[in-house]
């Protein structure tokens, strides 16, 4: 299939958006679909867990990848791969040898150590920053309360302790800025299934602002992150993406801008508050729930979720299990099973049944999600898509071809306008088709 053009830069421009400092514009009009443009990572790091199955340098997922002879614990798609990479791999290759086990730094930190790493050996304007450079990012730094001032220190004794061989550091209070900007301006890549696979700066990508109402989708291609027009967008018009999951109410939304973006949406969405009862749909009952009641509820909805998320890092699948159905038993006293916090267990939940195996169990949570999710969300949504694509994918592993089959085709359709037609991930689960 052919590969769509490479969109003309002369179609967009920086500009000064009311209230909201910085933005991108459309100097014409896109349609649905329409790829807005491309733009390589400046620099990225590969997650941990997910070496060996993906290419350290261009994230591309194979079988039979080459590791790197010193470390053992890089690989790659082919010698290019691995020299291409080198000048990044380097920074962390010997430490990982030395280190051991106790090799342990955060993403954060190997991506800020790349970036320094780039900047010296890079000073000049990349082909990532046509529109934004990584010096100009905002750092929000007069907002950083004690706790984030307090984490950003912790990231810069680990780059220290973990990269003392290989890089020379700016001074601390550099670093800090550094550190600020990745926070607020990091990407995080993600497979088709929503899966983390590493992290990333997209500078001109980065210099869209925010709304819960977007017209484009991000999505990438290896490490290359393409821009999409998910409604059509005319001449004039600002270019908004959004920065974190739509699912939820108004308030929820604005309290996570604030505590990593600082800032409060002032979109259609937020303004009009029209999605959260919705949202937040209650059980009809003959005798209904009080105010006070739903509020005492929203609370332990808030908590639960906040409770999972540490959980997480320590309890067993069994226990993490038991917490989600505890809480959706709890929380379906009051809410309907389309309310989002509902969603949300069921969605924990559903991703502890896939990572223990249990198909059946996944199923059961996934077929209760997905049509309250295509409600919620945007059209295009990416967390529609993959929702359709893991059942479609269940569905084939317990041999029901023709739902298999439907929804794998309903998440075709979403990511065909998402991340292009001819994107690598489409074309695998075409094949995926083909093969049953």
């Amino acid at each position: 299939m052919r590969s769509e053009a490479a969109p003309q830069p002369g179609g967009l421009e920086r500009f000064v958006s009311a209230g909201k400092g910085r933005g991108l514009r459309a100097r014409r009009r896109y349609a649905v679909g329409e790829l807005l443009f491309s733009c390589p990572a400046y620099t990225a790091v590969l997650t941990v867990s997910e070496r060996g199955s993906h290419c350290d340098g261009c994230f591309a997922r194979k079988e039979g990848l080459s590791k790197c002879g010193r470390c053992k614990q890089a690989f790659y798609c082919n010698v290019e791969c691995q020299k291409e990479d080198w000048p990044m791999h380097k920074l962390e290759c010997s430490a990982m040898c030395a280190f051991g086990q106790n090799w342990n730094p955060s993403e954060t930190v190997r991506l800020t150590a790349r970036i320094l790493a780039k900047q010296r050996t890079h000073p000049e304007r990349t082909q990532s920053e046509k529109l934004l450079a990584v010096k100009e990012f905002e750092s929000h730094l007069d907002k950083l309360d004690n706790e984030k001032r307090e984490l950003i220190q912790n990231d810069i004794a680990a780059l220290h302790h973990f990269y003392s061989k290989h890089l020379e550091y700016p001074d601390n209070a550099a670093l800090v800025v550094l550190f600020a900007q990745v926070n607020c301006n990091g990407f995080t890549i993600e497979d088709e299934e929503l899966s983390h696979l590493g992290s990333a700066i997209f500078p001109d990508v980065a210099l869209m602002n925010h709304s819960c109402c977007p017209n484009v989708i991000v999505t990438y291609k290896g490490t290359l992150a393409e821009v999409r027009a998910v409604k059509e967008i005319e001449p004039g018009e600002e270019v908004f993406t959004s920065y974190i999951d739509l699912l939820y109410p108004t308030e929820d939304r604005n309290d996570r801008l604030r505590d990593s973006y600082f800032f409060n949406c002032d979109c259609r969405e937020c303004i009009t508050k029209e999605k959260d009862k919705e949202k937040l749909e209650i059980r009809k009952l003959n005798d209904p729930p009080t105010a006070e009641t739903v509020r005492d509820m929203i609370k332990y909805a808030r908590n639960v979720i906040e409770e999972f998320r540490r959980a997480k890092h320590y309890k067993s699948p069994s226990e993490l299990l038991e917490i989600c159905e505890l809480s959706l038993d709890k929380m379906s006293a009051v809410f309907e099973d389309s309310n989002v916090y509902m969603l949300h267990m069921m969605y924990q939940a559903m991703g502890v049944c896939l990572y223990v195996q249990d198909w059946e169990g996944a199923l059961r949570y996934g077929q209760k999600i997905i049509r309250p999710y295509s409600k919620h969300y945007p059209s295009y949504s990416l967390n529609v898509a993959s929702m359709w694509l893991k059942l479609g994918r269940l569905y084939m592993a317990l041999e029901n071809r023709t739902a298999g089959v439907k929804a794998l085709k309903r998440a075709i359709a979403i990511m065909e306008v998402a991340h292009g037609k001819d994107h690598p991930y489409i074309s695998e689960i075409k094949k995926e088709l083909e093969d049953h």
